[in-house]
């Protein structure tokens, strides 16, 4: 089941709005175990992790047991039931971590398989599936993607300089962390003034992975994001989505999307967009994991709203000194670490010292 979830992790970021399903084929050879199957959600979902590692053992797979992460599917989506699948493959026993909260699911990919005589266990590598699985999970029961929020912090909990100047907090190897965060998350989120002073990128730029690169969102009520912007010169090569208010200026959503860019609404109060209605929004649209990296007014907007789930928190032995700016906008950094409902470190990172 390990090595299941940690095959399963290699499609975090790069299956939604599926969830990255890993699975083992394993069957007895003079007493011992070997594994004859392996397999892992396929980029875009599909094919399943369940269809790949029967494609890999071939006839090998008659009377082994599967590992999965995750449930088997039991209904017709854009390809048949994987349960089905094992079902012919004459498969013995299946262990699965978690039953699928999908209502499609269930528990019933499950039934059917003991209904066809084979054993089913579920439980094993539970704790590590559901951290693994927690966007699936997320948007399955409350309907928006499970939240990250990635913060750089100097020693005295400031996130820039006076006058809301840039600083330098972390070194490269935090920042190449920040790009793997990036590859293992379906999208990222700033507001407009990160964009507007920054003029990000929002890619992922470590050697070879700039195909991992997640749908990069702005927050953007009034529809300010120049035309010239890094974001909307290079939404054709990756998605831009731009969520303004309702009454956002027509002309500006026009010259936006023949950049590519695509523009969304979402109901706004005071200039300020709903975030629960964003995360709604983003999931229905088939997100599932979220990283937040926006300025300390984004941060702390998501965690007064309490749509925090995940902190990445790099911290550096640097101070800056009173008159920076606070990490979060109006907040002790405190607010955040204290939930004991936000996990701190995704799967396959943690909260460090940066350097």
């Amino acid at each position: 089941m390990a090595l299941a979830l940690a095959l399963g992790r290699r499609g975090l970021g790069n299956t939604w709005p599926n969830p990255s399903v890993g699975a083992v084929l394993v069957r007895p050879d003079d007493g011992q175990p070997v594994i004859v199957g392996r397999g892992w959600t396929q980029p875009g979902g599909r094919p399943h992790a369940e269809i790949e590692a029967l494609r890999r053992a071939g006839a090998a797979a008659r009377g082994a047991t599967l590992y999965v992460t995750l449930e088997p599917c039991s209904h017709h989506g854009k390809t048949p039931p994987c349960a089905d699948a094992i079902v012919a493959a004459d498969i013995a026993r299946v262990v699965s971590a978690l039953e699928d909260p999908n209502p499609e699911i269930a528990g019933q990919g499950h039934g059917r398989l003991r209904a066809a005589g084979i054993a089913v266990e579920v439980g094993l590598g539970a704790e590590q599936a559901r951290r693994d699985h927690a966007g699936h999970l997320r948007r399955m029961r409350d309907g928006r993607p499970h939240v990250t929020l990635k913060l750089a912090v100097s020693a005295d909990h400031k996130a820039g300089l006076a006058g809301r100047r840039p600083a330098a907090i972390t070194g490269e190897p935090a920042r190449a962390r920040v790009h793997r965060l990036r590859a293992m998350n379906d999208a990222i989120l700033v507001g407009i003034g990160t964009v507007l002073a920054d003029d990000p990128q929002l890619t992922c730029r470590l050697p070879g992975m700039e195909a991992r690169s997640p749908v990069r969102v702005v927050l953007d009520a009034r529809l300010r994001l120049p035309p010239g912007s890094a974001l909307a010169t290079s939404a054709r090569a990756t998605p831009v989505w731009v969520v303004a208010a309702p009454d956002a200026p027509a002309e500006a959503e026009r010259a936006l999307r023949e950049l590519g860019v695509e523009v969304l609404r979402a109901p706004a109060q005071a200039g300020r967009l709903d975030l629960a209605a964003v995360l709604r929004m983003l999931g229905g649209r088939g997100i599932t994991r979220l990283m937040v990296e926006g300025g300390p007014t984004v941060a702390a907007a998501f965690v007064a709203a309490d749509l925090v789930d995940a902190a990445a928190l790099f911290r550096s032995p640097k101070t800056i000194g009173p008159d920076g700016v606070d990490a979060l906008e109006g907040m002790r950094i405190e607010a955040m670490t204290a939930r004991q409902q936000i996990q701190h470190g995704p799967p396959g990172l943690h909260s460090q010292q940066a350097t």
